[in-house]
């Protein structure tokens, strides 16, 4: 795909992802994760992932993420932090250098882009 050319993904919400692969930082066994990459270009990268219900670890390292929920709800820990609840609609910024525990209470579907550093 050229990432010059406009890109368009209708109804994001039951677009499907694909396979459902294990998630490599799972807390919970079995937790399983997808993604669709929709585009890619020079530092920045976009598209939609999907989780299971669970918990797992994540950071941000060398690339900052902005995602928007669009179905699910998930509680996010940062130490130092109040936990923060997250459901549709809502739209998260987690900056490089970001750690974080995602507790996913309900499937969770988000759009998310990516930025390298």
């Amino acid at each position: 795909m050229s990432n010059s050319q406009t890109v368009v993904l209708h109804d994001a919400a039951n677009a499907s992802l694909g396979s459902f692969e294990p998630k490599p930082t799972a807390v919970t066994e079995g937790l399983q994760e997808a993604t669709l990459e929709i585009w890619e270009g020079g530092k920045t990268s976009t598209g939609l992932w999907a989780s299971e219900v669970g918990t797992f670890t994540a950071e941000r390292i060398g690339y900052s993420e902005i995602c928007y929920f669009i179905e699910g709800s998930v509680t996010v820990e940062v130490e130092g932090e109040e936990p923060v609840k997250y459901g549709a609609g809502d739209v998260m910024v987690m900056p490089s250098g970001w750690k974080g525990i995602w507790h996913v209470h309900s499937p969770v579907r988000k759009h998310f882009t990516v930025i390298e550093d």
